[in-house]
């Protein structure tokens, strides 16, 4: 009976996260050899999705919601990572030290996987465990160096519990590399977001963030 339950609520969950996109209003454009989708949600929140036009590998998923005032926030990367822009008008007078550990997002078609960069300990210190009470991911070193929590957001837009079994670990570079491999509920969601991303109309012009006409 509780298998049949958890089975009907991620059913439920996948096809709520389904018409929230299906009902958003979309725009896509064609740049530099990606297709970048830009939705806006019936809340207001906004998603921007890039895909490489060769693998359809998704590459950036990032998310804008307003602030408390109603104004616009700021864009926080779900997958990829900003890009240092020289022009940028924004002027961060303190930065964090290039040698310090940095967590980045980038799956693959089968797996979700992360990055951690500047981790220089052997392979045999690191730790990645599932945390189903907060629905996270805990990564540990037995040296007591490094220490995060991280959530799969896909995993709970799609009501799904986490399973250790899906998580590897692998060390190359200074890099740990984290993989957690996509359940088949995830891999059929995602079949049916790229038919409804399919079906809009990608222009080659101008800039996927301003808004759609």
């Amino acid at each position: 009976m509780a298998s049949s339950m958890n089975v009907a609520k991620t059913l439920s969950s996948v096809e709520s996260w389904l018409q929230e996109l299906k009902s958003a209003k979309k725009t896509a454009l064609v740049q530099d050899a990606c297709k970048k989708v830009h939705f806006i949600f019936t809340s207001g929140t906004e998603m921007v999705e890039e895909y490489d036009l060769k693998s359809n590998e998704l590459l950036v998923r990032k998310w804008k919601t307003k602030t408390t005032l109603g104004g616009a926030g700021k864009w926080e990367f779900e997958i990829g990572e900003q890009l240092c822009l020289a022009a940028s008008l924004e002027v961060e007078p303190l930065r964090e030290s290039s040698l310090n550990p940095i967590f980045t997002r980038k799956d693959t078609k089968q797996s979700f996987q992360w990055r951690i960069r500047n981790l220089p300990y052997p392979m045999g210190v690191y730790s990645v465990t599932v945390d189903n009470d907060n629905r996270c991911c805990i990564v540990r070193t037995s040296n007591k160096k490094y220490y995060k929590k991280f959530s799969i957001p896909d995993m709970d837009r799609a009501g799904l519990v986490l399973d250790q079994a899906a998580v590897s670990i692998a060390h190359a570079n200074n890099t740990l590399i984290i993989m957690y491999k996509k359940p088949q509920e995830i891999l059929k969601m995602e079949r049916l977001v790229q038919q409804e991303i399919q079906k809009i109309k990608a222009s080659k012009d101008g800039d996927v963030e301003c808004n759609p006409s």
